[in-house]
């Protein structure tokens, strides 16, 4: 615990049920549930009904998604996070930041560029009909004939260690089948397990006996409400149109239930857009940025990302920033790069890997 600031007492610990309370309350941002992953640490401050979520790495602290809190206590609370990593020797880059996050940022003194852009599709009157969709329908008819079936594991009691085993395979399989070297995202993206795990839904496909893919959807809070497609898992001989058919199904649930959107979230170095500079950007994270979207599928998969994400016909994409207290520095961008595995550090030396394993891949 850290002693003192105006307001009173800044303390950090894990995420836990209190963490999830103000989500709830004050969450806009369609990720803001992947702030819960293990590993994220809070920064509270009495007075203030807020949180500000982080992960240590290096000399700097990398905080998930914005400040989450009311309006008017924003600005004291990330002026308070800021002032305590400058206590401790720390800097702060703030990644998948929403529009609207922006301007306490700017305030701040922070350098703040676009990263990307997120992707959802209003699930009101939402139809599979029409020529649009007819590759979608072939592989789902396709899936059907070949005997695949889908379920919802709808309660925590019904994943049971058989099941977690069976996933498990099938994240190591997919995992292995991308080449050696790479690394899979476990920030930016969602994990199964741990103690959020009771409010995330799980699909399932199988096939002849055997678990073939998954897919989780995460809750998603505010004005966009809705379902997050956040992981997106098959082995790679499963049947074709699996992946299709798990997302048709929750879909169909979805849209049963009168769920407002349907999410696909960030996609990085896509979209990008000069309409979405805002005062004071880098020209050097702007041309980084572009250049990885454009140019090294390599390190990530950004073209074939957006590509899965625009079949759905999205009709909500908003874009996302990235933040740098005090302006952006080579070592800064180099520790995002690390943080996302965009690189790695294996046997003691520097490598790229030959890319990062991405959630919908």
């Amino acid at each position: 615990m850290t002693r003192s600031s105006s307001t009173g007492v800044a303390q950090t610990r894990s995420v836990a049920e209190p963490t999830l309370d103000v989500l709830t309350r004050h969450a806009h941002n369609p990720s803001a549930y992947l702030a819960l992953n293990e590993g994220n640490l809070t920064f509270e401050v009495d007075g203030i009904d807020g949180v500000v979520i982080y992960r240590p790495s290096g000399r700097f602290l990398i905080q998930f998604g914005g400040v989450f809190a009311p309006p008017d206590q924003q600005a004291e609370l990330l002026t308070e996070f800021v002032r305590w990593a400058r206590q401790n020797r720390r800097r702060v880059i703030s990644v998948q930041l929403m529009p609207e996050d922006t301007d306490i940022y700017l305030r701040a003194g922070f350098g703040v560029n676009q990263l990307g852009a997120s992707y959802a599709r209003s699930l009101d009157g939402f139809s599979m009909s029409g020529k649009h969709f007819v590759k979608i329908r072939n592989k789902i008819s396709r899936a059907n004939r070949d005997g695949v079936r889908v379920r919802e594991v709808a309660a925590v009691r019904e994943r049971t260690p058989q099941l977690m085993e069976a996933l498990n395979e099938v994240d190591w399989v997919w995992l292995k089948a991308k080449g050696f070297g790479v690394a899979e995202i476990d920030f930016m993206i969602g994990q199964r397990g741990g103690w959020a795990e009771r409010r995330r839904r799980l699909f399932v496909a199988e096939h002849a006996g055997r678990l073939v893919g998954y897919q989780v959807f995460s809750p998603v809070f505010g004005r966009h409400s809705g379902w997050l497609h956040d992981l997106s898992r098959r082995i790679p001989d499963a049947p074709t149109g699996v992946s299709e058919l798990i997302l048709s199904t929750a879909v169909r649930q979805f849209v049963g239930e009168k769920t407002p959107y349907l999410h696909f979230g960030l996609t990085p170095f896509t979209s990008l857009d000069p309409k979405h500079r805002l005062p004071g950007h880098s020209p050097f994270v702007d041309r980084f940025v572009r250049w990885l979207g454009t140019r090294a599928e390599w390190i990530y998969p950004a073209q074939s990302q957006v590509a899965y994400k625009l079949k759905w016909q999205p009709d909500l994409i908003q874009p996302e920033y990235v933040a740098f207290q005090d302006g952006v520095s080579l070592s800064a961008v180099w520790r995002l790069m690390r943080v996302t595995k965009a690189v790695s550090l294996r046997r003691g030396r520097k490598s790229v890997t030959r890319r990062p394993a991405s959630p919908h891949e």
